[in-house]
């Protein structure tokens, strides 16, 4: 859904409302009931809320996260696999 910014001609508060497109335009101010203006925006599409989404969607791969060791891990190390020539 959509931002819309609104400013009150009387007062002056500035807020902001969430609607449908075809939503009709608000026409009272919140604060004092006074005649309100929208306002044109930048209408930004989405809004990056919450923690981690940089992190786990966007970030570039770093060279140690590309890097692989040249050693390969003992398929059975979990269980304290000592024997196999790959335990080093």
């Amino acid at each position: 859904m959509p931002t819309y910014d609104y400013e009150c001609t009387q007062c002056g508060h500035n807020f902001e409302a969430f609607q449908k497109i075809t939503d009709t335009y608000l026409d009272k101010c919140p604060k004092c009931g006074g005649k309100i203006k929208r306002l044109i925006s930048s209408g930004a599409g989405f809004i990056f809320k919450g923690s981690g989404f940089y992190a786990t969607d966007y970030r570039k791969k770093s060279a140690t996260d590309t890097v692989k060791t040249s050693k390969p891990e003992c398929p059975k190390a979990n269980e304290g696999c000592k024997g196999c020539p790959q335990a080093g």
